[in-house]
């Protein structure tokens, strides 16, 4: 018998798409309108309202790759994770945040949720007992990122769903890094899926966008403060968003792909300290990660200790040292002068995101080329710190 459940390149090249009812083309139309009528219609539309047609079509291919009933997009990743905090927050709740986690959700957290009256702790670290350690009686979310950004902690998502559960609590989730291409966090039981779709979702650095997906019932209460917050996205964005995701799939193999060669090759480098990869057998979770994911991602981290890293980033030639992740080129930065450049040096250090960690996004390049090019910058910067 024939199952009727999709692929996952299927789903991404078909679901949600936008038909082309008067000239029969392939490709769905774009939308460019801002102003729709509003008598004798079925739905009053508007951009600020997340229903125009390529609105609507986009989030049904982003809900059927979630496994969720629902989606919304946004103009930014954290626009869909502060629009979806402050939907189910109020003053006088709380939220426990996990201790690993981006530096900008961190940043949102500290320097914004007190402003509101609510309170907010943070893990000590990414175990179950962790999160329950930090539940009070006015505890409303819990928040969890997995693999983390940067140092790629794995926390049980089925386990700390289960506990928000049973606690009554609303469950979220930053499945960037993952995609929903190597996770699915609904399935394990968390109530709410929240993505940079700048990330692997448009995948050619040239998109800027977020992604909420949940079901009917949390995306009504989103949406409800996603109309006032105003984080709507352009329509030629989500129309170049919808065109990209059709090959997330396929890119998403092969980055992760060239991550696990990548990081089997950085831990056999004697210039190279700790690399930071779930997909590798001497991760402390790897086990936990094989369960949860279906394949490890195109990220991981690791240490240069004993280099000027300035240098190192300069004399790279394939490699590009910038800012954002996921793209088909293969980018690394700093996080402590970028993504974690907020976060003040202790709570870095709390982390465990040292001077020395560079956080590597794998593109779809030749495995062996992005190696050669690793090993010259290195070599090249050796050779220069050698005294005359």
């Amino acid at each position: 018998m024939k199952s009727n459940k999709k692929g996952l390149n299927t789903l991404c090249t078909h679901e949600g798409d936008l038909k082309d009812t008067k000239f029969k083309g392939v490709v769905s139309p774009l939308y460019m309108s801002t102003a729709y009528a509003f008598d004798d219609v079925d739905i009053k539309r508007y951009p600020r309202y997340f229903n125009t047609p390529n609105q609507e079509a986009l989030c049904k291919k982003l809900a059927a790759l979630e496994h969720a009933e629902a989606a919304l997009i946004f103009g930014s990743g954290m626009a869909a994770i502060s629009t979806a905090l402050m939907a189910f927050l109020q003053a006088g709740d709380h939220i426990v945040l996990q201790q690993t986690m981006y530096g900008g959700t961190y940043h949102f957290a500290v320097t914004q949720l007190n402003k509101y009256g609510i309170e907010y702790s943070f893990t000590d670290g990414w175990q179950v007992e962790d999160f329950e350690k930090e539940i009070k009686s006015n505890t409303k979310v819990i928040y969890m990122e997995t693999p983390s950004n940067p140092l790629l902690t794995i926390t049980d998502i089925a386990g700390v769903a289960q506990l928000a559960k049973k606690k009554g609590l609303v469950s979220m989730i930053d499945n960037t890094f993952a995609s929903p291409i190597n996770q699915n966090p609904i399935d394990f039981g968390v109530d709410v899926v929240l993505h940079s779709a700048t990330k692997y979702m448009g995948g050619h650095s040239d998109i800027c966008a977020g992604v909420v997906a949940a079901s009917q019932e949390h995306i009504d209460t989103v949406f409800q403060s996603a109309i006032c917050f105003g984080g709507s996205l352009s329509e030629y964005t989500v129309w170049l968003l919808e065109r990209s995701i059709k090959t997330m799939a396929i890119r998403v193999k092969a980055q992760s792909d060239n991550a696990q060669k990548m990081a089997e090759y950085l831990v056999g480098n004697e210039d190279v300290g700790q690399v930071y990869y779930p997909g590798l057998k001497t991760h402390p979770d790897h086990d936990l990660a094989k369960s949860q994911m279906k394949g490890f991602g195109g990220m991981l981290s690791f240490e240069l200790p004993n280099m000027d890293i300035s240098l190192f980033f300069k004399h790279l030639k394939l490699i590009k040292p910038v800012m954002s992740l996921a793209g088909v080129e293969s980018t690394v930065i700093l996080p402590v002068t970028t993504s974690h450049a907020l976060m003040s040096p202790e709570d870095r250090e709390k982390q465990g995101i040292k001077d020395c960690l560079v956080r590597f996004s794998l593109g779809i390049e030749e495995v062996e080329d992005l190696i050669e090019d690793l090993e010259q910058a290195i070599a090249k910067v050796k050779s220069l710190s050698v005294p005359a």
